[in-house]
């Protein structure tokens, strides 16, 4: 028998190995903050054998294809590759999306009892790439799950998946300390919603404050390794489409944005992705009233995207005042 760590959202599988920390590391990479959710099939299909499901439906496409084949996992359900190690260690990233594979992760194995005795949990400190310094530390901290992290767990899951975010608001007047980064997990996601002021979520206004200093490109705007925007809740992708959203609408925030939509096609195309990459980056009369406080970026535009579960539209437009931590319904 031998020690599995699935690694969700953070790389290193290999250093993990070399050390000796584990006999074999996989990737477990599923985007949950953008989008709308998979459906409950795809859910469930995702952690079991493969069959016809898509590329980025199933458990294993986070690794690459050797690495799967190389553990002997290829084509198997989650449950039946954990069932053949001794141990498996879940390692987790502490930002949202990771969070929230997390909690998905252990609903989908509150319901596979057998597998329990051998799990444990660690939770980095620092997002994707862990430093070998961080390894053992990790290794040393982790933790036995119990009843009470499966529970919460699937409370948090379900409260995510609603059609409102009501639930998941009210889990921040509980005690989430069992899963020790959930809650700020979940507050960070609360603040990605509409603002009751400007209509925009955190990563939106942070776009607009660094644009305001003046003389930016879009990779001065992309978080990242020694970025100013520190915000963590969308990756590469992601991020890029929450750009074209404030440059690409009705009523542009942002102005200077030359190319475009942000998309895999067009960074593989060099001319494209050098005039985007060169794009001189400027607010728009609106975006400079959104960021004095005076405009609603939603009155001037069309919103149609979803968080979690719930389907923001402007009929249906649920905010979140970060001052007072308060949910504002529609």
């Amino acid at each position: 028998m031998t020690r599995l760590i699935l690694m969700i959202d953070l790389t290193g599988a290999g250093k993990v190995t070399e050390a000796g920390l584990a006999d074999v590391a996989l990737y477990l990479d599923k985007q949950l903050v953008w989008g709308p959710l998979p459906s409950a099939d795809e859910l469930m299909a995702f952690f079991a054998r493969l069959t016809n499901q898509k590329r980025g439906l199933h458990w294993q496409d986070g690794s690459p294809a050797w690495r799967v084949e190389r553990a002997g996992a290829k084509g198997l359900g989650l449950v039946e590759y954990c069932a053949k190690h001794e141990s498996v260690a879940l390692w987790v990233s502490p930002v949202p999306n990771a969070q929230l594979s997390l909690i998905w992760l252990l609903d989908y194995l509150r319901g596979h009892k057998e597998l329990l005795p051998r799990l444990t949990l660690a939770q980095a400190d620092v997002a994707m790439s862990i430093p070998s310094a961080e390894m053992a530390k990790m290794d040393a901290s982790a933790f036995k799950l119990h009843d009470e992290h499966f529970a919460l767990a699937s409370a948090a899951w379900k409260a995510y998946r609603a059609s409102t975010p009501q639930d998941l608001r009210n889990l921040l007047d509980d005690d989430l300390a069992v899963l020790p980064q959930l809650r700020q997990a979940v507050v960070e996601m609360l603040e990605e919603l509409p603002s009751p002021t400007t209509g925009l979520g955190a990563t939106e206004m942070r776009i607009l404050e660094l644009i305001a200093v003046g003389d930016k490109i879009p990779s001065d705007v992309f978080p990242g390794h020694e970025s100013r925007n520190d915000r963590r809740v969308y990756d590469y992708w992601e991020f890029g489409e929450v750009l074209d959203g404030l440059a690409r609408c009705p009523a542009p925030a942002v102005s200077g944005l030359n190319e475009g939509p942000f998309s895999v096609e067009m960074q593989q195309d060099r001319k494209r992705s050098e005039r985007y990459e060169q794009s001189k980056l400027s607010l728009t009369w609106l975006g400079k009233a959104i960021l004095a406080g005076t405009e609603d970026f939603t009155r001037h535009n069309p919103i149609d995207r979803w968080w979690g579960g719930t389907h923001l539209v402007n009929e249906n437009l649920w905010r979140w005042d970060a001052v007072s931590s308060t949910l504002i319904a529609p």
